[in-house]
């Protein structure tokens, strides 16, 4: 039933609970699940004076998420890409699951309640609201 499944993680302890979530869903062997990390944009990156050499302080971040993304997907029993990228969470969600026509989107969410909600956002709330196909929220 579901050819391509885009599974957005991140670095919290609920990314073990998502993917094994995901590990339930009965597979096709043909399926590809598409790991997907988004880094968010810190302001002090955009602030980076243009004349001066950029040193990215987020690189051994990047490692470590390619490393934990590379852990989950050892576990998979499909085959499966990874993409890591910058950006606000809920639009490179919606832009990755596009490009790779998810037939469904797992991710987790944060539990926020009341006033962290509405000042934070809800990413999981904002993908139901915008994706074009099927969304899985993982909460735990």
């Amino acid at each position: 039933m579901f050819d391509r499944i885009l599974v957005a993680l991140d670095s919290s302890e609920q990314s073990d609970y998502v993917i094994q979530c995901v590990l339930q869903i009965k597979l096709q062997p043909s399926a590809t699940i598409v790991l997907c990390h988004v880094i968010e944009l810190s302001e002090s990156n955009l602030e980076q004076p243009a004349d001066l050499p950029f040193v990215d302080p987020e690189l051994g971040q990047f490692r470590h998420i390619e490393k934990a993304l590379q852990a989950y997907q050892a576990e998979l029993p499909c085959q499966s890409e990874l993409e890591i990228v910058t950006g606000d969470p809920t639009e490179e969600i919606i832009r990755l699951a596009n490009i790779h026509h998810a037939d469904l989107i797992v991710l987790g969410s944060r539990g926020l309640t009341g006033v962290n909600r509405i000042l934070k956002g809800s990413v999981s709330s904002q993908v139901v609201s915008d994706a074009s196909c099927p969304v899985l929220v993982v909460k735990l």
